[in-house]
């Protein structure tokens, strides 16, 4: 029997259940322009990465409408379960592709669920040579591992009750997190 835990898989899931939430929880500013009941799930875009050969999904892109006005926006969330290189990289193909075919603004955003390092993401993609900076892309990070979980223990949102698992904890504090965790998912 294997016991392994998909988090990214869980971590789509309860974004794509409570993305309203989500947002709220982590990026209330963007709620001051989000048309809240002008939003669709797109179906996952597939990207090959022609260097390695290898393919992507992009975990949830949903398309939203600006507040107000008729034109749209795509928020483009990734959960990543594990520190991996150049993932900066890719973040910023997963960008360049989902503008180029849907000729939209995107918000990148990144859900870090690692445990291990702790060390601060990186949160953009450069390229730039000594006199001209051609490329600066950025893209907002929640890094769950860098987050107390006692910040997020009184806020009556099922997504903060449902990571603060994953937040920074001190061992002894373990217990005390899954109980609170519990009583915030039941009322």
């Amino acid at each position: 029997m294997n016991n392994v835990i998909d988090h990214d898989r869980l971590f789509k899931e309860l974004i794509a259940t409570f993305f309203v939430e989500f947002i709220q929880l982590f990026f209330p500013e963007i709620i001051n322009y989000l048309e809240l009941n002008q939003i669709t799930f797109l179906d996952k875009e597939v990207f090959t990465d022609v260097t390695e050969g290898e393919k992507y999904e992009s975990d949830l892109v949903a398309q939203v409408q600006f507040r107000g006005q008729s034109s749209f926006f795509l928020i483009h969330l990734e959960a990543q379960s594990s520190s991996q290189p150049e993932f900066n990289r890719r973040m910023f193909t997963y960008f360049a592709r989902l503008h180029q075919k849907f000729a939209l603004p995107v918000y990148p955003i990144v859900i870090f669920s690692y445990d291990r390092p702790q060390k601060e993401a990186i949160r953009q993609y450069k390229i730039e040579f000594p006199d001209l900076k051609v490329l600066e892309f950025n893209y907002q990070v929640v890094q769950l591992n860098r987050l107390n979980w006692r910040d997020f223990l009184n806020q009556a949102n099922p997504v903060a009750a449902a990571l603060m698992a994953k937040m920074k904890i001190a061992p002894r504090d373990r217990a005390k997190v899954k109980a609170q965790c519990l009583r915030l998912l039941v009322t």
